[in-house]
């Protein structure tokens, strides 16, 4: 069961990925698996669950995991040896079961997804999830408690509920239904309101290696190109994140940038111009804003640099280790990178704002860079 209009875009699926619902496997996230399933053989299955940690490591794709696994589980576990009760080792379940059918398809009727809806005017998504949506959750409850089986509610994301809603969730964690179970993924839990944090059991998921990275962006369908280790070292180990650096070739993109970068302290203007021009020209708005967070990416890896004195495992391009040993030798250049990140994030953010060229915004921010490699 869902609250959506079937015009607009799904609000939880990133574009050019499949949907987590559909996804057949989860990657990198044993530990929280096992801990789940922990749980679960203890008997003292909590009613309320916290799935958190970046964006893109697999949040959505563990809670849709464990929805399947607890509306396909029996009333009563069957006996063991020795009559011990028999604990599932995975959560993995047949996709061709009934079950999984019904949640791919979003008609289990002891389902809800709660995300965002449509705003008042029905013609968009909502910023937000509001009370309306939270009302239907009510609901459903209502009505299927009847029915006395497993109820799972998936909240994606929970940072996404606004006021009104967040309090309409905690009431629910404070007087649980009877056999439900809420999954809330979260990327900023420390956004939520306290008190759901701590209606909740956490279970934290870790950024994925470069190995888990690129089988998850293969069962996707990703093409990683560049090399899984340029988008691993990019994306922080987000598989969300790799795929949208894959569709905008933000590994190549990285690596005409730190080709300028090489160039420093001498600026390479016609580099500069080339990689400028590349990333502001029609239709390249994407593109842009992947250079702005690129540029970013670069002066914390300098920052760690020269703070570490290593660069950063595995390498984004060919040569950037060499260039940032070069650029950020020591602390004190670890501080002067780390001084100027925000400055020029603020700048590039107004840049953005008032519409300024985005060629010279991209050029002016390199010339600010290479005087601060002088």
């Amino acid at each position: 069961m869902s609250a959506e209009t079937l015009d607009l875009p799904e609000p939880d699926r990133l574009e050019g990925a499949p949907h987590p619902r559909h996804t057949a496997r989860l990657f990198g996230q044993e530990a929280a698996e096992r801990a789940f399933l922990a749980a679960h053989g203890s008997g003292r299955l909590h009613h309320g669950w916290l799935l958190t940690g970046p964006r893109g490591v697999g949040k959505a794709t563990l809670a849709w995991r464990i929805a399947r696994f607890l509306l396909t589980q029996p009333p009563d576990a069957p006996p063991g040896l020795f009559g011990a009760p028999e604990r599932p080792g995975s959560l993995d379940i047949d996709p061709g079961h009934p079950v999984a059918r019904r949640v791919a398809a979003l008609s289990e009727p002891g389902l809800f997804l709660l995300r965002r809806g449509p705003n008042e005017r029905g013609n968009a998504l909502s910023d937000a999830i509001r009370v309306e949506e939270v009302r239907k959750l009510k609901s459903f409850l209502a009505l299927s408690n009847a029915e006395g089986g497993p109820r799972v509610v998936i909240v994606d994301a929970a940072d996404e509920l606004n006021v009104n809603a967040a309090n309409a969730v905690l009431k629910l964690l404070e007087e649980p239904p009877a056999r439900a179970t809420l999954l809330l993924v979260s990327h900023q839990p420390a956004r939520l309101l306290p008190t759901i944090r701590s209606r909740c059991r956490s279970l934290p998921l870790a950024p994925l290696s470069e190995a888990d990275l690129a089988a998850a962006l293969a069962q996707a369908g990703v093409e990683a190109e560049g090399g899984s280790g340029a988008l691993a070292a990019l994306s922080g180990g987000s598989v969300g994140a790799a795929v949208s650096l894959a569709q905008e070739g933000g590994a190549a993109l990285y690596a005409e940038l730190m080709g300028v970068l090489a160039s420093l302290p001498r600026l390479d203007r016609p580099a500069a111009l080339a990689l400028s021009e590349r990333a502001a020209g029609p239709g390249s708005e994407a593109r842009r804003d992947l250079l702005f967070e690129l540029i970013d990416h670069a002066l914390a890896r300098l920052a760690r640099t020269g703070a570490t004195g290593r660069p950063p495992a595995p390498e984004a391009a060919p040569g950037e280790a060499e260039t940032l040993l070069r650029l950020s030798p020591d602390p004190a250049a670890a501080r002067g990178w780390a001084e100027l990140a925000p400055v020029v994030g603020g700048r590039l953010r107004h840049g953005r704002a008032v519409n300024l060229d985005p060629a010279s915004l991209i050029l002016d921010t390199l010339h600010t860079i290479a005087n601060r490699a002088r």
